[in-house]
């Protein structure tokens, strides 16, 4: 039973590690660095995964996992509506019933810069 069970999770192991360079958001895979980038609005390279890390770990559970909304308003197209400084400065200071946020340095030019893509 347990040579069976090892033989499934190698087999599963095996098969997503053979389908993880894709890439389904529009971004580029960046073979140099192994991450994902994409243009922001401002004509800068955003670091897909690390803005998408910072987002899980401070907005999702409010803006939602996709960015559809729960808590807080949906932000799948903050984009069109704030710049990446005025997305830092909603980030940073807080808005309406959104708290100021504990995210700076490169984690909030990545994540606001991020952010601001999303059209």
């Amino acid at each position: 039973m347990k040579k069976w069970l090892v033989a499934i999770l190698f087999g599963t192991v095996l098969t997503l590690a053979a389908c993880g360079g894709a890439t389904d958001d529009g971004g580029t895979d960046d073979t140099d660095t192994g991450t994902d980038t994409e243009e922001s609005a401002g004509g800068g390279a955003v670091d897909t995964a690390a803005a998408e890390q910072v987002y899980q770990a401070n907005c999702a559970a409010c803006h939602g996992a996709d960015l559809s909304g729960g808590a807080g308003p949906e932000l799948a197209q903050v984009g069109s509506k704030y710049s990446a400084d005025e997305i830092a400065e909603i980030i940073t200071n807080g808005i309406g019933s959104m708290p100021p946020m504990n995210v700076t340095g490169e984690d909030l030019d990545e994540l606001s810069n991020w952010l601001a893509a999303q059209q």
